[in-house]
């Protein structure tokens, strides 16, 4: 019988465990909802996570699942989370200040002092990021500006990836995947960045040495074997950012770019070398590390489902929520032909994200009559997303030279066969699905069973563990769309200036 991983997937609004054999096949899986809270005594606004209350979810839905499996076919656990929060600690593990969230807006003042101490593109040309709010860097200049003592008690700093999996090991981990999110390393060196850490009077020291993606980090102890209901001495191996086992769990192949897809949407390439130029950063394309050394993770953000969430609720509100509301929204869409009869949304609902960034549009619709009808919007929603994704398409491939052949598409928004078939006649480009939507879990699972030595290596695991593709070819609609989406294009910057920044 193969064997299993146990994959710790805490996300932004679901703390899940999941059970993935070395078939890739998930046996199990358990859910708990979950959200930032209020700072107690601090100010309003301030969100952190309860790491408390975060490891009793998991540890709840892990046992769970543990007794829907075979117990003895356990041979590995890892921990994949979001992006750039973490937390000073002392060398047991005990927090000397909270988890801020990236959805804390505290750091707004360190971030337009930064940008006057180091130039945006300085800063994107040594790490790879942007300058958001919500860096780990800044979270660093926070508390040496207003909360020096946690600095000053801690022995360390971990990022959620090492909070739980100390919890589940009792040592000190940090990987890269999960340090690239951090404004803080040379992202060509795949390492610290000494001139970004000390913008905030810290050194490599302050933090664990590096741990690579699949690594034995320990074993599990008996403590977290009765909190989880896992096998004690299981190996607990490192995985990190969410992004970048998405990007392995794809299976994508050479000449693939990957679009993680949900209510967010990341578009993404493995690429071989780490290439910064005006033109990535004035574009809004971010960078970083891959799972696997010697690769690069260029992306876009944007908004996508978020969007369809969005005109369910507005306009099909007596259709309820879920796979009934979404199939009577594509029914509609799909006797509405290409154009969506002159109605064009612009689907970017936050204006700071996605390649109309630089103009500060708006999520809009435009082309409104007294005939409209809401099938006839929700179409163009799909097509606007779509226009996007071609429209990121082209700021990826004149940023880094690749050339896509096809486009992977993983995540909640893989599922939709209508939208997968907008995106192949939109781009002109092949878009191929796996069976196991949930592509991150997927990826962490290939890399846990590495380091327990199921498998050799991460190629061997993606070919023993990915299966079920399907394809979805650009049909007759391709050439309609073409002149269509130079339309589109023209109206981000004629917006421009029209909405408030």
């Amino acid at each position: 019988m193969p064997d299993i991983a146990i994959v710790l997937d805490c996300g932004a609004t679901n703390a899940t465990v999941v059970a993935i054999d070395a078939q890739g096949q998930v046996l199990a899986t358990a859910s708990r909802p979950q959200a930032p809270v209020p700072q107690p005594g601090g100010q309003p606004g301030w969100l952190i996570w309860d790491l408390d209350g975060i490891w009793g979810k998991l540890a709840d839905a892990c046992r769970e699942v543990v007794g829907n499996v075979p117990a003895e076919r356990i041979k590995a656990v890892t921990v994949t989370t979001f992006g750039a929060d973490g937390a000073p600690v002392k060398s047991d593990g005990t927090l000397t200040y909270p988890i801020i969230s990236w959805q804390c807006q505290r750091t707004e003042p360190q971030l337009k002092a930064l940008a006057q101490q180091m130039a945006p593109y300085d800063i994107f040309a040594e790490t790879g990021y942007l300058l958001i709010p919500f860096n780990t860097l800044l979270r660093f200049i926070w508390l040496r500006e207003n909360a020096p003592q946690a600095l000053e008690q801690a022995d360390t700093w971990l990022m959620t990836p090492g909070l739980l999996s100390h919890r589940l090991c009792g040592e000190l981990s940090l990987d890269p995947t999960i340090g690239g999110t951090m404004m803080a390393m040379d992202m060509a060196r795949r390492d610290w960045s000494q001139k970004m850490l000390s913008l905030a009077g810290l050194e490599p020291s302050c933090f664990p040495p590096w741990l690579e993606p699949g690594q034995v980090i320990a074993q599990l102890t008996k403590a977290a074997a009765q909190q989880t209901g896992l096998p004690a001495g299981i190996a607990v191996a490192a995985a990190g950012h969410d992004t970048q086992f998405a990007a392995v769990g794809s299976g994508s192949a050479p000449g693939e770019a990957i679009l993680s897809s949900g209510t967010w949407e990341i578009l993404l390439l493995r690429h071989s070398s780490f290439e910064p130029s005006r033109f990535a950063f004035e574009e809004g394309v971010l960078v970083e590390c891959d799972a696997e050394k010697g690769l690069w993770n260029p992306q876009l953000l944007m908004m996508a489902s978020g969007v369809l969430e969005w005109i369910g609720r507005h306009f099909y509100a007596e259709a309820g929520r879920g796979q009934q509301a979404y199939e009577r929204m594509i029914a509609e869409a799909q006797s509405v032909p290409p154009g969506s009869d002159g109605v064009t949304v612009l689907p970017s609902f936050v204006a700071q994200t996605g390649p109309t960034k630089k103009h500060n549009t708006h999520g809009t619709i435009l082309g409104l009559g007294i005939t409209t009808s809401r099938g006839q919007v929700y179409r163009a929603a799909i097509e606007g997303l779509s226009f996007q994704l071609r429209h990121a398409l082209e700021i990826l491939s004149q940023a880094t030279g690749f050339q896509p052949q096809g486009i992977r598409v993983v995540g909640g928004g893989s599922k939709n066969e209508f939208w997968n078939l907008i995106r192949a006649e939109v781009t002109g480009l092949p878009v191929t699905t796996i069976a196991q939507r949930e592509a991150t879990v997927l990826g962490a699972a290939m890399f846990a069973l590495v380091g327990a030595g199921t498998f050799a290596s991460v190629a061997e695991a993606q070919s023993a563990m990915t299966s079920g593709v399907t394809v979805v070819e650009p049909s007759a609609e391709r050439a309609a769309y073409d002149g269509l989406y130079e339309r589109y294009r023209l109206a981000a910057p004629a917006l421009e200036g029209f909405y408030r920044r």
